[in-house]
């Protein structure tokens, strides 16, 4: 079956997705938070970044390679941590990440995934990058680092746009509760799954499972409260100096919106700024990311990375051009895992490559570099 003539795109895989996930995990993964405002926003600004194509440019094969953190990628491209992936389909982590290895993308895992860093290294080649909700107890926070270094994690990000806990209210709607359980209403949703179904069957129910050592103590005092919000703190400033100091390789921020604290964080020596708002999922009064990202490429000069409402090979040009060296995709990954299983996240890739070749081919674009500064931002919204 050629995949291309049924899922040409992300949308594709959305569709397909949504149809083999039980609803409860569906609004997991697809939901924002409030009313969610900024979900839309992310899409409608990116959809505002035009372009002039220039013409005349002869027969060339685009090429898409760059460097980020001292590695060299093919496309500018990396698998986004997702907490609680097993959830959106089985085994989710190790597929994702040979999928990435065998791509040479990285990989990130989250400090919440349902594998632990010991389980997804070995499926990794030097690509893997450790995602942290800072943990507040310093000696858990020193072993969750020499785990990940000892598993072959090469970079750390630290997420701190989750101080405290999101209401996320399609989610609560759906049923699902925390910490992850089946009850009556969940178990009808999974009936009318039965693809998903099969696969967890051979599977004990997903759970956090990087946090099982540490959780013994804090679910005793509190066993229906979600387990990550009772071991994490809000971090400060002084708080990245420590993790700085404690992490030897490079240490990406995630979740930064304002150019102040960007060039404050770069400052303090982390190499990479991830710009994002969370995809719209923990706050819902803010601008979307890429808004945000041209006043931080012009207050720092180490790498950006961005994420949030991207959906194809042309939205990456967006990004490259408006000043991100790197985007990042979480949603769509498990779109493509939920549409078409293993297969999905080699196809995803195939199709941000070929879509952003046939973009670089209409606007005469050579490499990446050439689309810097090559965009604008439309004064008028789309209708």
């Amino acid at each position: 079956m050629d995949l291309h003539s049924r899922y040409p795109a992300i949308a594709d895989l959305r569709a397909r997705a949504r149809k083999r996930i039980p609803k409860f995990v569906w609004e997991y993964l697809d939901s924002g938070t409030g009313t969610e405002a900024t979900l839309r926003r992310n899409r409608t600004m990116l959809d505002r970044v035009m372009f002039m194509p220039s013409v005349l440019h002869g027969e060339f094969k685009a090429d898409l390679g760059t460097t980020m953190l001292g590695r060299t990628y093919d496309i500018p491209v990396g698998i986004a941590p997702v907490g609680m992936s097993g959830l959106m389909w089985p085994d989710a982590e190790r597929l994702l990440a040979q999928a990435a290895t065998k791509a040479g993308l990285p990989y990130g895992i989250s400090t919440v995934a349902t594998k632990t860093p010991e389980e997804v290294g070995p499926h990794l080649d030097g690509n893997g990058w450790f995602q942290m909700y800072p943990p507040r107890d310093p000696e858990i926070r020193q072993d969750m680092l020499d785990r990940a270094k000892a598993s072959g994690f090469t970079t750390l990000v630290l997420t701190v746009d989750v101080p405290v806990a999101s209401r996320r209210e399609r989610q609560v709607r759906s049923g699902l509760v925390q910490p992850p359980r089946i009850t009556p209403r969940l178990v009808a949703q999974v009936a009318m799954r039965p693809t998903w179904a099969r696969q967890m069957a051979f599977r004990k129910l997903p759970h956090m499972k990087t946090l099982d050592r540490y959780t013994e103590n804090v679910i005793a005092r509190n066993p229906t409260a979600h387990v990550g919000y009772l071991l994490r703190t809000s971090p400060d400033w002084d708080y990245v100096q420590w993790l700085r100091d404690a992490w030897d390789g490079p240490f990406v921020v995630k979740g930064v919106l304002r150019p102040e604290d960007a060039a404050r964080l770069e400052s303090m020596g982390v190499d990479a700024i991830w710009v994002s708002n969370h995809a719209g999922r923990q706050f819902d009064g803010t601008l979307s990311s890429i808004e945000c990202l041209p006043p931080i490429r012009q207050a720092v000069s180490c790498p950006v990375i961005i994420d949030s409402g991207f959906e194809g090979g042309l939205d990456i040009l967006r990004a490259i051009a408006l000043g991100a060296d790197f985007v990042m995709f979480g949603r769509a990954f498990h779109y493509a895992l939920g549409a078409l299983g293993a297969e999905g996240p080699a196809h995803l890739i195939d199709i941000l490559r070929k879509d952003m070749e046939s973009n670089m081919g209409q606007l005469g674009f050579k490499t990446l570099a050439d689309c810097r500064g090559q965009a604008f931002m439309d004064p008028m919204p789309p209708r």
